[in-house]
């Protein structure tokens, strides 16, 4: 012990600081081994044998090498973003956090669930989000999860209905949903998961007369589940439709019908929920939603209140009512593509400037969206392919489509 104690104090001059040596912890036999056997072959104050840096866990902080170095002269100084109270004028605010950590590290929350094994998620809550003058059927549901199943915005949960397939006499394959909730949920409790589900029927064009036999199966138990119904779900899946990493870049979303689902997640996360994310927040955000009446709209009133909360200039949303509202390009019929072609120039500057894009709904909106983003782009002296390569190289391009 002696003569390690000797090696940790190479450099040291006085009887005192030998003192100081055997309050740390002995370096590693093999890092003594290594260093001759217990026979000095380093350059005097190098802290090849002991940084108390690292092995002392002094955290960073230096201290050690300062009171070697300043002797009595040497006095503690409380770090600078360390302090007793806030100061004048700031404002403290408290932050709901206890699900930050699942994507903080670059790590998402993937398949705590799969097909072949899934898990039970119990119905708490089903309410239609339409009015009835509205065409069809979209309700949204609450429901429980097990312990452990997490997700983040964004992902998509699948959902097994029960029964056989008909025609293969097989279990039903599971369908995937966009998940309408932020992680901590409707609740915001952590463990519970919200959908926004259109109920799939077929109507016979020449009878007018809707087909049972070729309704969606999974929609239609899903639009019909009641209070403590549990339904078999899987997952969650998903790395496409996130949002960005860099908190001070735009968001704009571009959607229809059901495909507001991971939306209404986002602008909870953004600007109703009190967690770290809506804090820091800096950019700013666009919502374009086709839908075909007003009594269709989705959520309305609870955008109604994101912008009330959001800071000025900081939460833009536009509405394509199609059968209540023309466009100013050809008078026709008011859809998502004509609110892109009108706010063109906009839409370029945003994403020059970094913004993320993101498409959600019917894979039929895709066509004249990327129809009408070519002509845009040609009147701002830009090709379209070369963009649309960019846009898609630096992760501002999201589309998840059904």
């Amino acid at each position: 012990m002696t003569m390690i104690t000797r090696l940790l104090c190479i450099g040291a001059a006085s009887a005192s600081l030998s003192r100081v040596a055997f309050a740390f912890t002995p370096s590693p036999p093999d890092l003594i081994k290594r260093a001759g056997s217990g026979v000095s072959i380093k350059s005097p104050g190098d802290l090849s044998i002991f940084d108390p840096n690292e092995a002392g866990r002094l955290q960073g902080t230096n201290d050690l090498v300062e009171r070697i170095s300043n002797g009595a002269a040497f006095a503690i100084l409380p770090p600078q973003n360390i302090v007793d109270a806030p100061p004048a004028g700031a404002q403290i605010k408290d932050a709901q956090h206890f699900l930050e950590h699942l994507d903080s590290n670059g790590e998402l929350p993937l398949n705590f669930a799969k097909p072949q094994a899934p898990v039970i998620a119990t119905v708490l809550g089903r309410a239609k989000l339409i009015s009835d003058d509205a065409p069809g059927d979209i309700e949204h549901i609450i429901m429980k999860l097990p312990a452990g199943f997490h997700y983040v915005e964004g992902q998509s949960l699948s959902v097994i209905p029960p029964g056989v397939d008909a025609t293969s006499g097989r279990n039903h394959k599971p369908r995937l949903y966009s998940i309408a909730s932020t992680r901590y949920g409707d609740l915001l409790d952590g463990n519970t998961i919200s959908l926004c589900v259109r109920r799939a029927e077929y109507f016979d064009p020449v009878t007018g007369q809707m087909d049972p036999a070729k309704k969606g199966v999974c929609s239609n138990f899903l639009c019909d589940v009641r209070p403590g119904d549990e339904v078999m779900v899987a997952g969650p899946v998903g790395k496409t439709m996130l949002l960005p990493k860099d908190p001070t870049k735009d968001v704009i979303m571009i959607a229809t019908g059901t495909g507001i689902a991971p939306f209404r997640g986002f602008m909870h996360r953004l600007f109703m929920e009190n967690t770290l994310a809506r804090h820091m927040f800096g950019g700013s955000a666009w919502l374009v939603l086709g839908v075909p009446v007003s009594g269709g709209l989705l959520y309305k009133e609870e955008f109604d209140c994101m912008m009330r909360n959001a800071s000025p200039g900081q939460l833009k949303i536009d509405y394509a009512i199609s059968r209540e509202m023309t466009n100013s390009i050809d008078g026709g019929k008011l859809y998502v593509q004509h609110v892109i072609a009108q706010n063109g120039k906009e839409l370029f500057n945003r994403l020059d400037s970094g913004a993320h894009v993101y498409f959600c709904g019917l894979k039929g909106m895709m066509p004249p969206i990327l129809e009408t983003l070519e002509a845009v782009a040609q009147t701002q002296g830009v090709v379209w392919s070369d963009k649309l390569s960019e846009l898609k190289k630096n992760n501002q391009w999201h589309v998840e489509v059904y």
